[in-house]
């Protein structure tokens, strides 16, 4: 049976609210990290690494993670904004740039409803659709009109309305609530989106993309998914992360193979993920770790499935790993494991899914570059 566009919409809409926002729980839950540690992003208050699952210090009512290249953004059910791991260029957003292993609060900042971490900067979406970052801003990627790095939270310029948000390594991006996408910084690559290879300090809007419903940024390209069920992506194509058949960089949107049906997105370094209505993943790009979790270590410019996975409710990506959330509250992870960041007790790069030891009642998760966090109830 064909189904009519904008019940699509609808019902994608409502898949997203309830289950497959990223690193985003129902209610307050408790962060659980393992991985890399070496700059304090597992938030325990030590720096040594760890292989299995094990609570952030101090914080007991998380309702949203992002992950950045070696820091951590959490939402608090109260509004606050806490952060820990690395800072050397601000991205704590505590007016220092002294790296922290424990969670602390974000300087003057209340109100916020959803954050993301970039490569070296932090993001968070107040309730009024106004936007604040912090951190590094060499290429514009904190949107306030200037490239100087900032301690403290700054409004992203020109910017409202918002209702998303998603970091990237050196840009940023924004979903607006009729639909359109919105992005700055760091653009070599057509990262932007914009159509042209020019860095941006400011927003600029996306071409061609209309009823989106949620933005994801890799290390230099960004997906887009829309309400029909389809997804677009622009940037940095060398492994085929774009998913449109070829190795070409964008600078506007392309669709990303065939899929159809996609009610969330992902995106790791070099590689993309898309969870489909049915519970399966589909995973393109850089497949030299086996981040595409297809039991090859086989670059693919198009979308392929993911082995041995079903009855997912959520996915996350890592530098090169990728992390699903079944139904039942277990995790699957697969890809890169040299810091034990697929948290199987072991160093082993995994080709399929394998299940995260000792988790129960996940409810999402996202990754850095060597490290990963779920939101546990």
């Amino acid at each position: 049976m064909r189904t009519r566009p904008f019940l699509l919409a609808a019902l994608v809409a409502a898949l997203l609210l309830v289950a497959t926002v990223p690193a985003r729980a129902a209610g307050p839950e408790t962060p659980r990290t393992w991985g890399s540690n070496s700059f304090g992003e597992l938030g325990d208050g030590s720096t040594a690494n760890r292989f299995a699952a094990g609570p952030v210090a101090g914080l007991a009512d998380a309702t949203e993670l992002g992950g950045g290249r070696e820091h951590v953004v959490a939402l608090r059910a109260d509004g606050s904004v806490w952060t820990w791991g690395s800072n050397q260029y601000g991205q704590q957003g505590n007016g220092s740039t002294a790296n922290r292993p424990a969670p602390g609060p974000v300087a003057g900042l209340a109100g916020a409803v959803q954050v993301a971490g970039g490569h070296y900067h932090s993001m968070a979406l107040l309730g009024d659709g106004t936007v604040r970052t912090w951190g590094m801003n060499a290429q514009g990627q904190l949107g306030d009109g200037t490239r100087t790095r900032r301690t403290r939270p700054v409004q992203v310029r020109n910017l409202n309305g918002v209702t998303q948000i998603a970091g990237a390594r050196g840009h940023s991006l924004a979903l607006r609530a009729d639909g359109s996408v919105w992005t700055w910084g760091y653009n070599a690559f057509g990262e932007l989106g914009d159509g042209t290879f020019t860095n941006r300090t400011t927003p600029v809007q996306a071409t061609g993309l209309a009823n989106v419903v949620q933005v994801a940024g890799g290390r230099d390209h960004s997906l887009a998914l829309r309400a029909d069920g389809t997804v677009w992506a622009f940037g940095h194509n060398t492994y085929g992360q774009l998913g449109d058949g070829t190795t070409s960089h964008r600078s506007s949107p392309v669709r990303a193979g065939t899929l159809t049906g996609v009610v969330a997105i992902a995106a790791g370094a070099y590689h993309s993920m898309a969870l489909l209505a049915d519970g399966t993943v589909r995973s393109w790009g850089r497949n030299n770790l086996g981040q595409l979790g297809d039991g090859t270590l086989t670059r693919r410019t198009t979308p392929v499935q993911v082995r041995n996975l079903a009855g997912v409710t959520a996915i996350g990506c890592g530098r090169d790993h990728g992390l699903a959330v079944l139904g039942d509250g277990t995790a699957r992870s697969w890809g890169a494991n040299s810091f034990g960041q697929l948290g199987d007790g072991t160093t082993t790069n995994r080709t399929s899914p394998v299940t995260v030891s000792g988790l129960t009642g996940v409810s999402a998760m996202t990754a850095g570059r060597a490290y990963s966090a779920a939101l546990v109830g």
